[in-house]
């Protein structure tokens, strides 16, 4: 049986550890230091509780690790890693964003588009919607598909990879911006000029995946909006809740990352200049 190792026992890393779990698979959750973690389900009152352990002191190897700490939070774990990795371990980033994997030194990584939806309270986590990690087609992948086939988590081995990585990051360009920027969850969408800010960042998102060759449909924002409208209102992201908390953003790796390579191509993207400097004082 393989043995999975989760670092980050926030919203995803906790969701991850929970879906293996309820099918049986050998799972340990690591963090900063020995604590416990619980889980529900949104609108559920059943909590699982997980025992979570300190990294630092990690160490045995796992065959499968996911490592869901936040992208500002990744230089921290690295000088870790080798606590519970061994030399074919298989290593899967769970992080909103792009532009770190290459940070991690290891044959087998891959960067999980990721659609698992929570939030973090304290010690207390609840999980919104979702299950969903789209991988690079491969044999590493693949075998991970089959060995979490009988658990709530759902992996997809992609051909056109490239394209759900940056489908993910228009949407996250679109929600996580407005969120963050004025404090609200999900339910601020309901303010036409936020809406219409919104809309327009992804505009300008679409414009520079163009540039990298990555095309999509003519339709692409109003489906990503319809796709809002179905957030519960109360519903935040992860750089809201990290906004509201006051701590580190991921800006440099969401709208950064997006904001860069509008430059390089130098692109006219107004809204998407404007917001990036505002998040980049925070």
């Amino acid at each position: 049986m393989k043995k999975f190792g989760i670092i980050g026992p926030g919203a995803v890393g906790t969701a991850i550890a929970y879906a293996l779990n309820q099918s049986g698979h050998n799972v340990a959750l690591f963090g900063r230091s020995n604590s416990t973690v619980s889980f529900q389900e949104y609108n559920h009152s059943e909590q699982h509780e997980f025992t979570v352990h300190a990294l630092q002191d990690a160490h045995e190897p796992v065959d499968i690790l996911f490592i869901a700490v936040k992208t500002t939070q990744l230089d921290s774990i690295i000088p870790y890693l080798n606590n519970v990795i061994h030399s074919n371990s298989v290593i899967i980033l769970t992080q909103n964003g792009y532009g770190q994997l290459q940070k991690i030194n290891h044959p087998y990584k891959y960067h999980a588009v990721v659609y698992i939806s929570g939030q973090k309270d304290k010690n207390s986590v609840t999980h919104f919607r979702d299950w969903t990690l789209k991988l690079p087609l491969d044999n590493n992948t693949l075998e991970l598909q089959t060995v979490t086939q009988d658990s709530l988590l759902n992996i997809e081995c992609l051909e056109d990879y490239p394209e759900h990585v940056w489908y993910k990051l228009i949407v996250n360009l679109g929600i996580n911006t407005v969120t963050a920027l004025t404090r609200q969850p999900a339910v601020v969408l309901k303010s036409n000029e936020v809406k219409t800010l919104c809309y327009n960042l992804l505009v300008e998102g679409k414009r520079v995946a163009k540039a990298e060759n990555v095309h999509f449909d003519d339709d692409l924002e109003e489906s990503i909006m319809k796709i809002y409208e179905g957030y519960p209102d109360d519903m935040g992201t992860s750089m809201y809740y990290d906004m509201i908390n006051a701590r580190p953003l991921e800006t440099q790796y969401i709208q950064g990352y997006i904001y860069n390579l509008s430059q390089k191509h130098q692109l006219s993207t107004p809204y998407l200049d404007s917001t990036y400097a505002i998040l980049s004082t925070f």
